[in-house]
């Protein structure tokens, strides 16, 4: 009598790895105009995007020598959020500042 082990199966297990892709990111601009001050700029930059005295002070230099500047760069979501709060405070100070985004 022969004895027969029982046949297993030996196979490699492979596990498939989802490459999750990162949500673009995209920059917020603020835009120069002949009426907001630079004062105005400089507590926008502090208080909607958190930055510094001296870096906001060089935002607003350079948005306003170039016309156009970059306050941050965000997930859509939060970068969308970010332009209405900054077109809102403008508008109930009566100021013109445009605020946009772009993808980066």
């Amino acid at each position: 009598m022969s004895r027969k082990e029982p046949e297993s199966e030996h196979g490699v297990v492979t596990e498939t790895k989802k490459k999750v892709k990162r949500p673009p990111l995209y920059k917020v601009l603020l835009h120069n105009d002949d009426y907001t001050t630079k004062e105005f700029v400089v507590q926008v930059l502090q208080y909607v995007f958190h930055k510094e005295q001296t870096e906001a002070l060089q935002i607003m230099l350079h948005v306003h020598k170039k016309g156009i500047g970059v306050a941050g760069v965000y997930s859509y979501e939060i970068a969308e959020t970010k332009v209405t709060l900054v077109e809102n405070l403008a508008r109930q100070h009566e100021y013109p500042l445009k605020c946009t985004l772009e993808e980066a």
